[in-house]
């Protein structure tokens, strides 16, 4: 529980002290969500590794996606993805119902312009985490209302 509390409050952390730093003139206010997501893909990169060094290799990009929304969600978000849903054709829709990191923000309408800051860390993670696994993919989160947000996955076909 503690743990969980910690990561909440160094995410929040680390947005504001990209935002501050956007304020400040060391970066464009436009960069700050790719900041965030590139953080992300780093974190997940590592955390991947770790989470997959005694588990065997994945048999297609499916099994892959069913790891990063059982295995992997829990391990980071303690819950699982509460929908995966996908066209077979490479875009997968992974449904969080509530989502850690936007349950501290109010369900107000006023809030979802907030609501991509909070979400580009986790875009980041979960691409980290396929890159990692040997898929390339884009990953941009939506929210329509709060605190339940949809992931779309788009696997990149070389």
């Amino acid at each position: 529980m503690a743990d969980e509390a910690l990561f909440q409050f160094l995410h929040n952390e680390v947005i504001q002290y990209v935002y501050k730093s956007a304020e400040n003139g060391e970066m464009e206010n436009g960069r700050c969500v790719s900041k965030l997501e590139h953080l992300g893909f780093r974190v997940g990169q590592g955390l991947i590794e770790r989470f997959t060094k005694d588990t065997s290799r994945f048999k297609d990009e499916l099994d892959v996606m069913k790891f990063i929304c059982k295995d992997y969600w829990t391990s980071v978000f303690k819950k699982q993805i509460d929908n995966l849903r996908t066209n077979h054709q490479g875009i997968y829709v992974l449904q969080d119902n509530k989502f850690r990191l936007l349950t501290q923000l109010s369900s107000g309408k006023q809030y979802l312009e907030h609501a991509p800051k909070y979400l580009a860390f986790a875009c980041g993670l979960v691409r980290g985490g396929l890159s990692n696994l040997g898929v390339r993919s884009i990953v941009t989160a939506e929210v329509s209302v709060m605190p339940a947000c949809k992931f779309q996955v788009m696997i990149q076909k070389a």
